[in-house]
């Protein structure tokens, strides 16, 4: 009503979105981890489940539905140091590693940009990035997953950004060093949108994309970062 008096129809769904997740826009990782990792991991489940188009971004990491239980491990490890909390790893590894189920049931599909330094980002030692490359070769050979990765000299439609995942056109999930954000209003989930779609654009698929993925991994056995 009072967007018809101000003549401001075009923001009630924005207003509406707000106020239906105010309480969850920005929350502290201190407080989604309060009550361990494997809290966290399981509060997701529903999310994944209910989504059939995932839009994923990471300039840094491999994502979480991609990776092996080692390259987890470890990134895991480390969130539990930074932030001073319990360490239930081996419980909340279990619960991670259970949500890649949404990657081979259901009719689900994932948009993937991932910037080339997320394959040669350091993870543990590397037989573990040697894992994790290789699952991500099995992975993006996956009639559902389309994988993007733009090449570190590549001309770019869009400069890197904070990695985010959309869940199909309802939410995005933002996550910063001290809180995950989400995002909710349609108005800011275009944006997202448009983004992904630019970083899509700087991107290689298919041959070229695996060859980024061989030639980090031949890096590595050689020694290089």
């Amino acid at each position: 009503m009072w967007c018809r008096h101000c003549n401001a129809e075009d923001q009630i769904a924005d207003l509406i979105a707000t106020v239906r997740s105010i309480e969850s826009m920005y929350v502290e990782w201190r407080r989604r981890l309060h009550g361990g990792m494997k809290r966290l991991q399981e509060a997701g489940n529903e999310r994944y489940l209910r989504t059939r188009l995932f839009r994923i971004y990471r300039p840094m990491l491999i994502p979480g539905l991609f990776q092996t239980a080692e390259y987890a491990a470890a990134l895991m490890a480390e969130a539990i140091d930074f932030m001073d909390i319990t360490d239930d790893v081996d419980l909340a590894l279990a619960a991670h590693m259970e949500r890649q189920y949404v990657l081979y049931n259901g009719d689900r599909r994932f948009l993937t940009v991932l910037e080339e330094q997320a394959l040669r980002t350091q993870v543990s030692g590397r037989e573990t990035m040697a894992g994790q490359l290789d699952r991500l070769l099995s992975v993006a050979r996956l009639h559902r997953v389309s994988l993007g990765i733009v090449p570190s000299m590549a001309s770019r439609k869009i400069f890197p950004n904070e990695g985010f995942i959309m869940y199909d056109d309802r939410m995005v999930m933002v996550e910063t060093f001290s809180a995950a954000l989400t995002i909710t209003q349609p108005r800011e989930i275009a944006i997202y949108a448009k983004a992904f779609a630019r970083l899509q654009q700087s991107a290689v698929f298919g041959p070229e994309a695996r060859e980024l993925i061989t030639n980090a991994l031949r890096d590595l056995e050689r020694g290089q970062s």
